[in-house]
């Protein structure tokens, strides 16, 4: 079992560039049926501590690939700007 407090300490990965995205602020859950929909990362650059959705990454929780000791790999879009 593993506890929110536990996933927040853990840095978030991307497998597809091996860019770190930053560690879960938030999840995302569906309360009718008890699940996590997503974890949410801030993105780097917030301005004066604030930060709005489209400056957070929402990563499903399917596209979580792997949680370990401490990292969590997701598979995550990499941005093509």
């Amino acid at each position: 079992m593993i506890r929110i407090s536990e996933l927040r300490e853990r840095d978030v990965v991307n497998v597809n560039d091996g860019r770190r995205l930053g560690t879960i602020q938030d999840l995302e859950l569906d309360l009718e049926k008890g699940k996590v929909k997503a974890i949410i990362v801030p993105a780097a650059g917030r301005v004066w501590g604030k930060i709005s959705r489209a400056q957070e990454h929402l990563i499903p929780w399917e596209k979580i690939v792997k949680i370990g000791v401490d990292i969590i790999l997701v598979d995550h879009p990499t941005r093509t700007d």
